[in-house]
C-alpha cells in the first residue's frame, strides 16, 4: 500500500473539516495545519503498517481477497469502533 497522492490528502483533510464543523464540533488548540499533519501521518502509519496488517490476516482471506477487500475490511471495522450503529447493507 502506497501513501495517498497528496490531492487525495486534501480532499481528506477537507472532508474532516467539513464534518466536523456539520456536527458543531470545534477541535480546541489545533490549527488546520496540525490537522493536516495529522492525516499525513494517518496516511504514512498505514503505509508502514500494511505488510503487518496483511501477515496478521488469515491465510485463506489473504491469499484471496482483493487488495480493495482487504482495504475495505480494515476501514469498515475501524469505522464500526467509533459509531457501533453504523448501518452496513449486506
Amino acid at each position: 500500500m502506497a501513501t495517498l497522492p497528496e490531492l487525495d490528502r486534501l480532499r481528506i483533510w477537507r472532508g474532516i473539516q467539513r464534518y466536523w464543523s456539520q456536527l458543531g464540533e470545534t477541535l480546541l488548540n489545533m490549527t488546520k495545519a496540525d490537522i493536516d499533519a495529522a492525516v499525513d501521518a494517518t496516511d504514512q502509519w498505514a503505509d508502514d503498517n500494511s505488510i503487518n496488517y496483511n501477515l496478521a490476516l488469515p491465510v485463506t482471506f489473504r491469499a484471496n481477497a482483493t487488495q480493495e477487500q482487504k482495504h475495505y475490511y480494515l476501514q469498515l471495522l475501524f469505522l464500526l469502533d467509533i459509531i457501533p450503529t453504523y448501518y452496513v447493507k449486506l
